[in-house]
């Protein structure tokens, strides 16, 4: 998902998106970890994904506070 289509989305959407993208990498991890991952790049996806979410609560929270 980009950093457009993440923007156009409300507070609670993004929510949402963080909340099942955390809950991914979670699992992803634990995966890697006890056995093959299908596509190992999917753990570094999901990574910044989460970033990116978090990047753009950030700014929102810096502009409302302006």
């Amino acid at each position: 998902m980009k950093a457009s289509e993440l923007r156009e989305m409300s507070d609670d959407q993004l929510q949402a998106n963080l909340n099942n993208a955390m809950e991914t990498l979670f699992r992803l991890r634990v995966q890697s970890q006890t056995e093959r991952l299908d596509a190992p790049s999917e753990v570094a996806k999901n990574r910044k994904l989460v970033a990116r979410i978090k990047t753009i609560q950030h700014e929102r929270a810096a502009a409302a506070s302006t």
